[in-house]
């Protein structure tokens, strides 16, 4: 166990002792709410039952002031509670996260593209991945805009405002700030759906610019349904309510899969809004130092009312239209004061006023979810390296570079470094050897150093560039497609981003042409790189064919040989997972074959 994750475990074990006394006085603040109705049901039975109705109303009135104050104590008591339980939860799965126990955390499997250039081969998303590594987000729109940062680079500008603000957070005297933010969205249940794609249905909608007269009756119709039924109390005919009722009851009618529409969606995304007021207050409230943040935070003060604010009555609006799920209230609202067209109305008015606002708001959000995710992720792994963003074509120079995916205590982790366009490392190497793996480590440290995120390595320094990977290429059966042509498909989609010069691409290319013969494999890998090696692209390949490091001859300054090694003593296979200069010397399939019972001839 590492300091890291001792720390957060000591620090889940302080947050127990107060969450317990939270509880605690939660439910002895619950008994009081009981008592106090208890008491008040008492007082006003006593005095109604002496006929002193005057003192029985006061007590009524009084009891229920006192008992809506305490319902609200117990409430932000309740609250409290609730954080405190949130934040033990997460000081322990970040100890999880450090210990590779990743499986309960959300892959992002919504975000999987197997046509993507990179990020099916190097585990973004699904199950041990990048993205269950590194997001704290909740919300559908912090998670979307995590996902798009590991989808795609950052301008450079961009990558070191980002570092900044995520240097800022991370930094210890700010992990409670941080860690509040992460916890409040997590006492609400957010929907899968986007709450943008709600918004942009509610600016769709506009159910009383086409029905003018509907505003009237709106209302004039429940102020005469009142007073006809004032009036029948004193002795007026009853017909006239009747009447009034039926005109209510006819609208309600006529427009109700429209009401439906209207709550049904808008209920969908209540608990999201509740938990966007409480984490955009959380940011408005603080002080930040770094550009970006201060930047953001303008953004949510910008309008007349902050963001928080907007968002808040939206969610009260959405809160007082769900009253109508009560059956019997449902009706009498309905009935007598024309409740759903009330809220439908009272919609219309705040996205007049706030739609535009909220939007950008909410891209604000998403923004700073996704900054406190990587923020999270710097915080636990304070060892990591901060990348240096080089203006020098295909620069790439790490010192113990590692895998962040890979938790072992011994963890091997190695030196490399090329620049240049028109490079190709060639990477030889036994099976198991782990050059499979060190092609993973380049690409995915690449990726979270082009997103702004810290890298496992001591010191790291990479151009901006276009990452493309072609590993993981598989047979499609419904598409009739071998995995030998999937892989060619794969490889011209490579040639063809290469044609653009203004792209610089990164290539990570594992075992190519694999699924052919070893003349034509040989030959066409060979072609591959001489052609590559004329355009704006540099990366590495990995092989187990030798004649490849022959090409180091050819394109001497191009093409260099590295290899992973492993050493064989009786009937173990050791490896060292340590990348060194030149071509592989020792390979292991047969004591391998044989290991699986497959009897190999020795004169073979």
């Amino acid at each position: 166990m590492n300091k890291k994750t001792e720390e957060f475990k000591q620090r889940a074990a302080g947050i127990a002792v107060q969450e317990k006394q939270a509880a605690s006085k939660s439910r002895l603040v619950s008994w009081l709410r009981v008592a106090v109705f208890l008491a008040g049901v008492a007082t006003a039975w006593y005095f109604f039952r002496t006929d002193n109705n005057v003192a029985g109303g006061v007590a009524v009135l009084l009891f229920y002031g006192l008992f809506i104050l305490v319902m609200r104590w117990h409430a932000r008591l309740d609250y409290i509670y609730q954080q405190l339980r949130l934040l033990r939860k997460l000081n322990l799965e970040e100890a999880e996260r450090l210990q590779g126990k990743l499986q309960q955390f959300d892959g992002g499997f919504t975000f999987v593209n197997e046509q993507h250039p990179y990020t099916s081969d190097l585990d973004i998303f699904g199950q041990n991945s990048l993205f269950q590594l590194v997001n704290r987000s909740v919300s559908s729109v912090g998670k979307a805009k995590l996902a798009n940062w590991m989808k795609a680079a950052a301008p450079v500008d961009e990558i070191e405002q980002r570092q900044q603000a995520v240097a800022e957070l991370a930094h210890p005297s700010q992990l409670e700030w941080l860690q509040a933010f992460i916890a409040k969205s997590r006492h609400y249940k957010h929907q899968e759906e986007s709450s943008d794609k709600y918004l942009a249905w509610l600016r769709e909608r506009d159910f009383y610019r086409s029905r003018p007269l509907m505003k009237v009756l709106l209302f004039v119709l429940p102020v005469l349904t009142i007073a006809s039924l004032a009036a029948w109390a004193y002795g007026y005919s009853g017909y006239i309510v009747g009447f009034f009722l039926a005109v209510q009851y006819s609208i309600s009618y006529k427009y109700q899969s429209i009401r439906d529409e209207y709550y049904e969606n808008s209920i969908a995304i209540f608990e999201s809004m509740r938990s966007y007021t409480d984490q955009l207050r959380h940011v408005e409230e603080h002080t930040f130092a770094s550009p970006l943040l201060q930047q953001l935070q303008k953004k949510l003060s910008a309008a007349a009312t902050k963001a928080s604010a907007a968002i808040g009555k939206l969610a009260t609006i959405i809160d007082y239209f769900s009253w109508r799920l009560s059956t019997l209230m449902s009706f009498f609202l309905n009935a007598f004061l024309m409740w759903d067209f009330v809220w439908i109305y009272r919609l219309e008015r705040w996205k007049a006023r706030h739609l535009e606002q909220v939007l950008h708001s909410l891209e604000v959000l998403a923004t700073v979810e996704a900054l406190t995710s990587i923020a999270a992720y710097q915080n636990a792994n304070p060892h990591f390296a901060v990348p240096e963003i080089s203006h020098k074509p295909f620069d790439f120079d790490a010192v113990q570079l590692a895998h962040p995916l890979i938790f072992t205590v011994n963890r091997v982790a190695n030196d490399f470094r090329m620049q240049g366009a028109g490079k190709t490392i060639v990477v030889t190497g036994s099976n198991m050897s782990g050059k499979t793996t060190f092609l993973r480590t380049v690409g995915i440290n690449i990726v979270l150093a082009l997103m702004g995120a810290p890298v496992a390595a001591e010191k790291f320094r990479v151009a901006s560039v276009q990452v493309y990977t072609a590993m993981r290429t598989a047979d499609n059966l419904a598409e009739n497609t071998s995995s030998f042509y999937a892989e060619l498909k794969r490889l011209r989609i490579l040639l063809n981003m290469t044609e653009k010069e203004h792209v610089p691409v990164f290539y990570l290319l594992d075992e190519i042409l694999k699924g052919t013969n070893s003349r034509d494999r040989h030959a066409g890998a060979m072609a591959l790189i001489r052609q590559l090696h004329q355009r704006n692209a540099s990366g590495l390949i990995s092989t187990h064919d030798l004649e490849l490091g022959a090409m180091e001859q050819e394109l001497p300054g191009s093409v260099e040989n590295y290899s992973f090694n492993s050493t064989i003593e009786g009937d173990k296979i050791l490896f060292d997972y340590t990348l060194q200069r030149g071509i592989c010397r020792s390979f292991n399939a047969s004591k391998l074959m044989q290991l699986m019972g497959i009897a190999i001839e020795e004169n073979v």
